[in-house]
């Protein structure tokens, strides 16, 4: 009861001592990086992003080319997008697994991240609806040897618990097909539709 109290009276304090800086960045008031959103925390979040404070708000990267292959391994599917999954190649990625999420000869669907710098919240949401419409038809959905950037980024969305990560693509296969595991390791891999 007394720590209910004091911590009520301790963020009662805290929004009053806050209330006047508030009220001058909402006003506009405020100079300095603080009130443009300029922090060195922002700055590095940018950095990773790929956007820039000098590039208007909204403005389009250059790299928005994702290319993206596919090949099947007797019942798996291995797509291996390479560059960004933003905004701008969003759609190329679904356009590209379409084809594994009606194929009814696919138990699975492994994404070989190797060549994947970068993953916005639109990639996740790709990435995200595809398990969906996989676990629907009782597939499965994985992903393999995530960078260090795009491992922070699904940590930080808790997405493994959407999708399974896997260190490599061998031990993706390993785990969600013994058949496919065979055909990768004796390269017998047919390109995928």
């Amino acid at each position: 009861m007394l720590s209910q109290r004091l911590s009520r009276g301790y963020r009662q304090r805290r929004r009053e001592l806050n209330a006047p800086a508030a009220t001058a960045r909402r006003a506009g008031v405020l100079y300095g990086c603080a009130a443009r959103g300029d922090t060195p925390a922002l700055r590095a979040y940018n950095d990773l992003a790929g956007r820039h404070l000098g590039r208007p708000h909204g403005a389009a990267s250059t790299e928005t080319a994702l290319d993206v292959s596919s090949r099947r391994y007797n019942d798996v599917v291995v797509a291996t997008p390479a560059g960004r999954v933003d905004h701008a190649s969003a759609d190329a990625l679904q356009r590209a697994l379409a084809p594994a999420m009606t194929d009814a000869g696919s138990a699975a669907l492994v994404l070989d991240f190797t060549n994947v710098e970068y993953i916005s919240s639109v990639g996740l949401r790709v990435l995200m609806m595809a398990s969906k419409q996989l676990r629907g038809r009782e597939g499965r959905i994985a992903v393999a040897a995530l960078q260090p950037v795009v491992r922070e980024i699904f940590e930080i969305a808790r997405f493994q618990h959407v999708v399974e990560v896997f260190p490599s693509v061998r031990d993706a296969l390993a785990t969600l097909s013994p058949a496919a595991l065979t055909a990768f390791d004796a390269g017998a891999g047919s390109p995928a539709p």
